[in-house]
């Protein structure tokens, strides 16, 4: 299904050529006057030195053979030159009927359905998910539900944090604890426990224990050292161990990563490719890609069109070991090799933007992906509180995920009866519960994602979780708002299949009618562009157009059957577009609020 600007834009091109002029002159836009008129066209302006006249004399023109138009309605040249345009109730009519009968509301299939992998998420096992971890999450799964509802195939991948110091670490402190563990004898040939002689809360007390002690005490730090060797050499005691800390872990990050609606379709992480590595790295030495900078292995990514320094990308330090460029190379080359994607997009803090311009450019050298396949990296901002410093506890901590939700979800359920008090309702607190954690996601998700992903910005409890403004809580509203009129229509003995929309017969409800015909247009830029903010903008700017005609309408008490019956058309299309959108940002709404 075309877009409506295409179609528009076809019109007009048609009445450039019949009036004498080149057709690609009649690229029509949304109009930046909406007080004046709907749609325009600047054409007759860049025409104007082509065809040796005046602009307005060629828009004129133009006008003229738009006056049988079944497209547009009015069509005005005005001085200097433009082509101003309203379209006509029926064609916007029509329109919106051909939305509601096809897939998607008409959004095209893209050229070609590309294989996307999306990294997000990054969490270290054994430490709690915390603010930091919010943004990566937050996107990375819009961006996933975007893409794939776009028509690609996506594969969400966590990329876990699972090897290295933390492990030895972790694996030192439980021996010092516990040193009878059947897991640190040697001589142990028997099959190891099944249940972990951890929990998750003494997992998170003990990684940063035996971090700090690690910075005071050299042995300690040794010893921890001595740990991830023995691990990473496939010690046998340890790797039981390593089974146990990943199985605590991953079984708690699956529960957090719920409470925000995220979910991943591969549990990977950095010991995936730990096997890997050797190979890689003899590769690279063989093909003449690395060679040896002050003991440590590098390859040059530099390039003659730099405008600033970019730095040998590291793959071995001069001890041998193997850093995060060396574990993403190395993952790279796994998903080349078993998914062969098209794309692979990466979600971290924008100041990772050299780490993985260098990343990119040692694999492209380095022949690990083809060469049409694209790597991308989205830095997101921060997260700031209001004092315009990255969000921290009252005591100045960083907050644990959990504790972020629970706080919000507590403002959400007081507002809710807050609402219902005023209103003279009994609340159901069983009932307000379960609707504070839907609204208060929304709250959470909307207040990230209506913001441009590479900007830093202030969460502000107050204003996400307000019902009034550009806040998830409102757009809830609505959606919950228009149920309740789809629902006592029914109640009224009316039926939500077999009835189509009509034409507007008000300001109001045109205006809420072209909102909607933008629904594609939209889509298809916010996932050409990756934006999920686009979403969270059309769904304001929907939601405040059905919120006017709303007002202004008096919907179920209308005696004109045909036309309630249209207007009840028309609220169903709303809901189902809203609806659509909320759940690629990734979030939901509750029958009531």
């Amino acid at each position: 299904m075309q877009k409506i600007l295409d179609l528009i834009s076809e019109e007009m091109k048609k009445a450039f050529e019949e009036a004498g002029y080149d057709a690609a002159l009649g690229r029509a836009t949304l109009s930046n006057r909406p007080d004046l008129c709907e749609y325009q066209c600047n054409g007759a302006m860049a025409g104007a030195k082509k065809y040796h006249k005046a602009p307005l004399v060629i828009a004129q023109e133009v006008a003229q053979k738009l006056t049988e138009s079944e497209v547009l309605a009015e069509v005005s040249a005005v001085a200097p030159g433009f082509l101003n345009m309203k379209v006509k109730e029926s064609f916007v009519r029509d329109y919106l009927r051909n939305m509601r009968e096809n897939d998607k509301f008409g959004l095209a299939k893209p050229e070609k359905s590309k294989k996307i992998i999306i990294d997000y998420g990054g969490p270290n096992v054994a430490k709690p998910l915390h603010v930091g971890h919010l943004r990566s999450a937050i996107i990375g799964e819009s961006i996933k539900r975007i893409c794939r509802y776009a028509g690609h195939e996506v594969i969400g991948d966590i990329h876990l944090g699972d090897w290295g110091l933390q492990m030895g670490l972790i694996i030192t402190e439980l021996q010092k604890r516990q040193p009878d563990l059947v897991y640190f004898d040697d001589d142990y040939e028997g099959d190891y426990p099944v249940e972990a002689p951890f929990t998750i809360g003494e997992l998170e007390e003990i990684y940063p224990t035996a971090s700090a002690k690690s910075k005071e005490d050299e042995s300690y730090k040794a010893d921890a050292m001595e740990a991830t060797y023995k691990l990473q050499s496939g010690v046998r005691g340890y790797r039981a161990l390593w089974d146990h800390i990943i199985a605590v872990s991953v079984a708690d990050l699956k529960k957090n990563y719920a409470n925000l609606n995220v979910e991943f379709d591969l549990w990977k992480g950095e010991s995936d490719v730990h096997d890997l590595i050797p190979g890689m790295v003899e590769m690279m030495k063989r093909d003449g890609y690395a060679y040896e900078s002050d003991g440590a292995l590098v390859v040059d990514v530099k390039e003659e069109t730099d405008t600033k320094e970019v730095p040998p990308c590291m793959i071995l330090k001069s001890d041998g070991a193997s850093l995060y460029n060396t574990t993403d190379l190395a993952t790279i080359m796994d998903r080349m090799e078993h998914y062969c994607p098209d794309e692979i997009i990466y979600l971290t803090d924008k100041r990772q933007d050299l780490y993985f311009e260098q990343v990119f450019r040692c694999a492209r050298k380095t022949k690990l992906v083809n060469e049409d396949t694209e790597l991308v990296h989205i830095g997101f901002g921060t997260m700031n509180g209001k004092d315009g410093k990255p969000f921290k506890t009252r005591e100045g901590g960083v907050m644990r995920l959990e504790n972020l939700i629970r706080e919000i979800n507590e403002e959400m359920i007081r507002k809710i009866q807050e609402n219902g008090e005023t209103k003279g309702a009994a609340v159901d607190m069983e009932q307000a519960q379960e609707t504070a954690k839907i609204v208060g996601l929304a709250a959470i998700k909307y207040g990230d994602l209506s913001n441009q992903a590479s900007k830093d910005y202030i969460f502000d409890m107050d204003r996400f979780t307000s019902f009034e403004g550009d806040t998830g809580p409102y757009v809830l509203y609505t959606i919950v708002r228009i149920k309740s009129i789809l629902a006592k229509y029914e109640e009224q003995g009316g039926k939500l299949t077999d009835i189509v929309i009509q034409e507007a017969t008000s300001e109001s409800e045109k205006s809420l009618m072209l909102e909607l015909t933008k629904y594609s247009a939209m889509m298809e830029a916010a996932c050409e562009e990756i934006a999920p903010h686009r979403i969270c903008a059309y769904i304001y700017d929907l939601a405040n157009a059905f919120n006017h005609f709303y007002h202004e309408t008096k919907i179920l008490t209308e005696e004109d059957a045909e036309k309630k019956a249209g207007w009840i058309a028309l609220l169903t299309l709303t809901r189902e577009v809203l609806e659509t959108c909320i759940d690629l940002l990734g979030f939901s709404a509750p029958e009531r609020m």
